[in-house]
């Protein structure tokens, strides 16, 4: 079936508050096995609002509706669906006794008389009681089309789609969404779709689909299944294949775990230390380990060295070194993974160094060169990277590089 999202708001319109229920929404559509290809948002004009209504129920099964439902002049949404319905609006005893209910036990004082216009419903029509607020939420079905209206306040609309709309939806279409994550590393987009490329030519159900990030490749796994456990059997020989296919490569299959927590799981598991010496990230690497909860068994100190001064000085990054072959280079790189391994009494070691722009660069070293170092089982590499983005991406993607590598190493030591 198919489902389309309005959302209803001229504040959305002009940027005032961010529009979060569309995107909560189309994501528990989409678990729900509906197929979302509009999403709309209208103003609270009544005429375009009637024209954004008709034209979602002309082409989707189901038309999903938040905001608008309030007791002012301009909350127009119960009234337009109506008149598209073709329903006339009645009051609801039970909403009217609801609504003096809420104003009651949160000492709202007197009621004034435009609220009772939220006590208003289309005759028909199915009343979603609103358990942290006064409008209702409603359902409307006529010649095979739905119509679902929930308010706008997102601590009004989540509990009651999870309360009473999903339950609704889901005798609807009983099948349902389900999804895993193979997460990638130390592949670009192009070469992962090209190991895939059979796979994603021939897919049905599951399916597959690549999402790029800086240095990394996420594979989504999609099943439609009556329940989670025939989904799981219906993508297990997909995940199978991808491990034949892409093996250390995958860093997790869990969704919430990043890599840098897989580094930190790995060096726990190893009994191992680690340090960082940084000149064009500055601490990014360093920073990225330590966002993760229990990175300081593994992480003692770490070093940024931008100047030659403090690479000869912390790291013992030798002068003739620096002289001949200039900081950003692989023998500096060496250096300076080696000496921060040493100087931090750490097991493994990664330094940075490079010109990340937008100035300092040259012919022969142009901006977006780098240079990786990683120091491991007594032996320092380094390997060359040229990125092409501004100074921040080029950044960015050097981490990832980084976090890459030393994962390698580790995996390999």
């Amino acid at each position: 079936m198919t489902v389309e999202l309005v959302c209803v708001g001229t504040e959305i319109l002009l940027g005032n508050i961010v529009n979060t229920n569309a995107a909560y929404l189309a994501e528990q559509c989409a678990m729900l096995g509906l197929s979302c290809y509009h999403q709309s948002v209208v103003g609270d004009n009544e005429q375009r609002m009637e024209e954004t209504i008709r034209r979602a129920v002309s082409r989707s099964d189901i038309v999903i509706l938040s905001g608008g439902l309030g007791p002012t002049k301009d909350d127009l949404t119960k009234e337009v669906t109506a008149r598209v319905f073709d329903m006339e609006l009645l009051e609801d005893p039970h909403t009217r006794a609801r609504i003096q209910e809420y104003f009651d036990q949160n000492h709202r004082g007197q009621i004034t008389e435009n609220n009772w216009k939220q006590a208003q419903v289309p005759e028909g029509a199915m009343v979603i009681d609103n358990y942290n607020g006064t409008a209702p939420g409603l359902i409307l079905q006529k010649d095979g089309k739905t119509a679902i209206l929930l308010p706008g306040p997102p601590n009004e609309l989540k509990p009651m789609f999870e309360r009473d709309i999903r339950p609704f939806l889901n005798r609807l279409e009983p099948e349902g969404i389900y999804s895993k994550m193979v997460k990638i590393c130390g592949f670009g987009e192009s070469k992962v779709e090209s190991m895939i490329t059979d796979i994603l030519e021939s897919q049905t159900n599951p399916t597959i689909a690549p999402y790029a990030k800086t240095g990394e490749v996420h594979l989504r796994i999609t099943a439609k299944a009556i329940n989670e456990e025939t989904a799981d059997e219906m993508m297990e020989p997909m995940m199978e294949e991808l491990y034949r296919r892409f093996g250390s490569q995958i860093f997790t299959t869990e969704e919430a775990v990043t890599l840098e927590e897989t580094i930190v799981e790995l060096l726990k598991e190893k009994g191992k230390t680690v340090t960082t010496a940084e000149s064009c990230t500055g601490g990014l690497v360093a920073g990225r380990l330590l966002n993760v909860p229990g990175a300081s068994s593994i992480y003692m100190e770490g070093y940024i060295t931008y100047s030659n001064e403090a690479k000869e000085k912390l790291l013992g990054v030798s002068h003739v070194t620096l002289e001949q072959y200039g900081a950003v280079s692989k023998e500096t790189a060496c250096e300076m993974a080696e000496g921060a391994a040493k100087a931090a009494g750490a097991d493994l070691a990664i330094s940075v160094t490079g010109i990340a722009g937008p100035d300092g660069g040259t012919k022969e070293k142009p901006v977006g060169l780098v240079y990786v170092g990683c120091y491991a089982d007594g032996e320092a590499r380094a390997y060359e990277f040229h990125f092409t983005g501004n100074r921040a991406k080029n950044r960015e993607s050097t981490v990832a590089k980084a976090l890459t590598i030393l994962r390698e190493a580790l995996i390999n030591s």
